[in-house]
């Protein structure tokens, strides 16, 4: 999950929590055992660990009183605008009955909350035919997400996902959703020196808090000599007994030069970026499972030669605690959200390799706008129960969802897979003026 750049909060009134010592422990355990991993191993453990990891905690994540803020959370108007989007994709396979949502990062249930709200006053016809599947983490997760819904009277739309090995149930007729889910999956991270790519792997030095930090020195050494990697290249805080270093080495697998030769990507002399070899196997795992219907992806990224463009020289990782913003991946571990933009690129190429149709690519802003969000502003407006104060609220999150320099600045990619060709969603159609 992302905060939009630019975004600036008062500082928090508590200290930002320690990171969970146990995980510590078991990361540095698997790197005495197995030697330096790759960072996309470490922000697995970071954040999927089943015992310590970020995102199996039980505590809020996301909104107001957790680490971020996402637009569901922002307001409702968010999901109600989703919600007529759907509603076009199911007029445009033909009302098929069931229409099955599927949502990655459910999460407890705020955004698929704020959509059945909106299919439930809109009236269009959807709502009955919907079925709802949660793909989230952890049982305790979907549990408090169905009890959400079952108090707002949705029960009967909720259907647990089933898993691909019970055959062809597990393929649907719908929508997969898929919003702020795909900057949260793990990241290689490389450097460029003397010409060549080389990874930087997460050890762990076995020394004292008040230790002198090691010198950064040059990749070029050790992406020569693969049999020695070479000193620390980077400042992490320290933590009792020790702490986590990066160490560059040759890179773990040819797929990440592939990846950015495939892009006519070039990184500059010590740039440094991420690199989400997931996101393929994500697309795979949602083509696979799509009968017929629609892929929209929603979240903070950039073409490839945006994403990898000079003007990104230390790359885009990024830590969150408590609406707070940091670069240190190594403290807080398990306790602070680890995010990078995501490679749209990647998402649309990978779709068309999965055998999906790109039917469009566009901003959050264009994509709410032309779905009809100032429609729903104005029914606000003209609602007779709506105070003073929840219109200026409305219009105040309404503006940070169509900043470009906030989260309107978001991409909207829509993948398809067996669509009428003549398929025109008004979200795809609208450009805002430049």
């Amino acid at each position: 999950m992302t905060i939009e750049p630019g975004f600036r909060l008062r500082p928090p009134p508590e200290p930002l929590p320690e990171g969970d010592p146990l995980l510590v422990g078991r990361i540095r355990t698997e790197i005495v055992a197995d030697g330096p991993m790759t960072f996309a191993r470490f922000m697995e453990l970071a954040l999927y660990d089943p015992q310590g990891g970020y995102y199996r905690s039980g505590e809020a994540r996301p909104g107001r009183e957790g680490d971020f803020l996402t637009a569901p959370e922002t307001d409702p108007i968010f999901g109600h605008t989703l919600a007529r989007a759907l509603a076009e994709m199911w007029q445009a396979l033909g009302r098929p009955d069931p229409f099955t949502l599927r949502e990655f990062g459910a999460g407890a249930g705020t955004l698929a909350l704020a959509i059945l709200e909106g299919l439930r006053a809109d009236d269009a016809g959807l709502l009955g035919a919907l079925r709802y599947e949660p793909v989230e983490l952890g049982e305790p997760r979907l549990a408090e997400l169905g009890s959400r819904l079952a108090a707002a009277g949705f029960r009967a739309v909720l259907a647990p996902r089933r898993p691909p090995e019970e055959g062809t149930g597990a393929r649907i007729v719908g929508c997969i959703l898929a919003n702020e889910f795909l900057d949260a999956l793990p990241v290689h991270r490389v450097e460029q020196h003397g010409g060549r790519l080389a990874e930087l792997y997460v050890d762990w030095e076995e020394r004292g808090p008040d230790a002198p930090r090691p010198d950064r020195t040059s990749l070029v050494a050790a992406t020569a000599d693969a049999a020695t990697p070479g000193p620390a290249v980077a400042e992490p805080a320290p933590s009792a007994g020790g702490r986590f270093v990066e160490r560059p080495g040759p890179p773990s697998t040819p797929a990440l030069a592939a990846r950015l030769a495939a892009e006519g990507v070039v990184l500059a002399e010590g740039q440094r970026a991420e690199i989400c070899l997931g996101i393929d196997r994500w697309i795979d795992e949602v083509a696979g499972a799509l009968a017929r219907g629609f892929v929209l992806v929603i979240d903070y990224g950039h073409p490839a030669p945006d994403l990898y463009g000079p003007e990104r020289r230390s790359g885009t990782l990024r830590a969150y605690v408590r609406h707070t913003v940091g670069a240190d991946p190594f403290v807080r571990v398990g306790r602070q959200d680890l995010t990078a933009h995501v490679d749209i690129t990647a998402v649309t190429a990978g779709g068309e390799r999965a055998g999906l149709s790109v039917l469009g690519v566009t901003t959050q802003a264009e994509f709410l706008v032309g779905t009809g969000v100032g429609e729903l502003l104005a029914s606000v407006q003209g609602d007779p129960s709506t105070t003073f104060a929840r219109y200026l609220q409305l219009r105040a999150s309404l503006t940070r969802m169509l900043d470009p320099s906030a989260t309107g600045g978001f991409r909207v990619v829509v993948l398809g897979r067996d669509v009428p060709p003549d398929t025109s969603l008004r979200g795809l159609s609208f450009r805002l003026r430049r």
